[in-house]
């Protein structure tokens, strides 16, 4: 009995939580996301990080209480990552991050202003390792050409994976790409460069099992 009173008022304050932090994105008429104005979502100027796919949270739910001069929104697609990340966060501690539930594509470009974010972090994408789901990496060309519009100039794109495939094939988007280049001489790093670096659950479990992390920087260049 006492448990199931513990999980009902954890289920009450998430569902509490959930108004504060999750943003519903709307479409107009013709289909495209309503663009978000972070200003009159944060009611400050503060500049903008977004993290896509948070995962369970520990990262945006850590870093921003480490950054409060930036304001974050995490994108999600799982609804169960969403909830995930909300048991992680309070008004109190987080007042500067939101969530989005959307399905992450090229049409990010449509959700926030152009030169509005100051920066992106992508931990552990999906690698979609068989060739016949190349297609469906969240890392190509119209993604990249959309966040292109909605970074600001020197901005910064910083990646881990712990797919080699996969890295190869990020670098080789993002270097081929008119609006990236690489921030350091090796674009692909075993170690982590970051400071405040924060292991996610998912790269805790990774390594106990071998896998290493491949970490990358990226930067928008001044056109």
């Amino acid at each position: 009995m006492k448990r199931k009173k513990q999980l009902e008022r954890m289920q009450k304050t998430m569902i509490n939580h959930k108004d504060f932090f999750v943003i519903e994105p709307k479409m107009n008429t013709e289909g495209h996301y309503v663009r978000l104005d972070p200003q009159e979502i944060f009611h400050n100027s503060n500049p903008l990080l977004l993290e896509i796919g948070s995962g369970k949270g520990e990262f945006i739910s850590l870093f921003s209480v480490l950054h409060p001069e930036f304001n974050f929104i995490g994108l999600e697609s799982a609804e169960k990552r969403i909830n995930n990340t909300l048991k992680k966060l309070s008004p109190e501690q987080n007042p500067n991050v939101r969530l989005i539930r959307l399905h992450i594509d090229a049409n990010i470009s449509q959700l926030f202003p152009a030169e509005s974010v100051s920066g992106v972090f992508i931990q552990y994408p999906d690698p979609w390792p068989k060739r016949k789901h190349h297609r469906r990496r969240l890392i190509q060309q119209d993604f990249l050409s959309a966040l292109s519009i909605i970074l600001k100039p020197s901005s910064r794109v910083q990646i881990t994976t712990d797919n080699r495939d996969y890295a190869a094939w990020i670098l080789d988007e993002f270097l081929t790409h008119p609006s990236f280049i690489s921030v350091y001489d090796e674009p692909v790093l075993k170690h982590s460069p970051f400071e405040e670096h924060i292991s996610t659950f998912y790269e805790i479990e990774q390594k106990r099992q071998g896998f290493e992390p491949q970490y990358m920087l990226f930067q928008r260049i001044q056109e």
